[in-house]
């Protein structure tokens, strides 16, 4: 007869091996945590949109030169009608449509565009498109939110500025830049030694706007901003490549 074979029972047993969150998954989620707890709604919207909403009823209409440099050779259309939205922003007007001020929101999700791929552009990215319309919002009141996002996201005190700039749904414009985490301002590779780095694009809602939704120009004026959320990652854990973020690299993504 066979020996029989020795079975320890003090040993551990072998632990499976878990999954974790994807970079991309948990920036979203970091995002949509400390929006919310600020008093934003968190809202969805088609990743597939007309016309109308990825641009006429944000103040582009086909005559509009903005409309050409989003649109002509980036918009990915369909055969079978409508097109792949290239930013959230469509989200805002599907909103306003149906929802009465005073409301905040930030809206999360997809966009596509037509990009020749490198270190800093994905055909397929994210974004998160916020959105805040009451009786007296100014400019101040979207830099202290953003001021604070930024400070709660980074763990840290952080240094932003307002540049001016045009975007055709919103007037006044502005891009909103942070001091680079990497050298703290003093000039490196990362910032292309301006001591900045560009995060997002950023207005007050321009009356058109108000109007193609529906709403009343007399009693609501609010701001409106776009941010990248694979630049938000790549700040965050040092990345130099989006494209790291779809490679499916598994020794890229065990390290977070």
């Amino acid at each position: 007869m066979a020996e029989k074979e020795l079975f320890d029972i003090t040993v551990p047993g072998e632990k499976p091996v878990l999954g974790h969150l994807h970079p991309l998954t948990q920036v979203k989620r970091k995002t949509e945590e400390i929006f919310q707890a600020m008093g934003f709604s968190l809202i969805e919207g088609p990743e597939i949109e007309t016309e109308w909403y990825n641009f006429d009823a944000l103040n582009m209409p086909k005559e509009h030169p903005a409309r050409d440099v989003l649109s002509l050779g980036k918009t990915l259309y369909l055969k079978a009608g409508g097109l792949m939205r290239s930013h959230t922003s469509s989200v805002q007007i599907r909103y306003m449509e149906k929802n009465n001020p005073p409301f905040r929101i930030v809206a999360p999700g997809r966009i596509f565009r037509q990009e020749a791929t490198d270190s800093s552009h994905e055909i397929n990215f994210y974004q998160l498109e916020g959105l805040m319309v009451d009786k007296d919002i100014s400019v101040a009141n979207f830099k202290a939110i953003i001021e604070e996002f930024f400070q709660r996201f980074f763990n840290q005190k952080i240094k932003t500025r307002l540049r001016p700039s045009y975007f055709p749904f919103v007037e006044p414009g502005f891009e909103v830049d942070l001091m680079c985490l990497n050298c703290r301002g003093k000039s490196c590779s990362v910032c292309s030694k301006t001591g900045w780095l560009e995060m997002m694009g950023a207005g007050m809602v321009h009356p058109n706007v108000f109007k193609f939704s529906g709403l009343n120009l007399k009693f609501w004026q609010g701001f409106a901003f776009g941010m990248g959320l694979d630049r938000l990652a790549m700040m965050k854990y040092k990345i130099n490549d989006i494209r790291l973020f779809y490679s499916g690299d598994l020794r890229f993504l065990n390290q977070f």
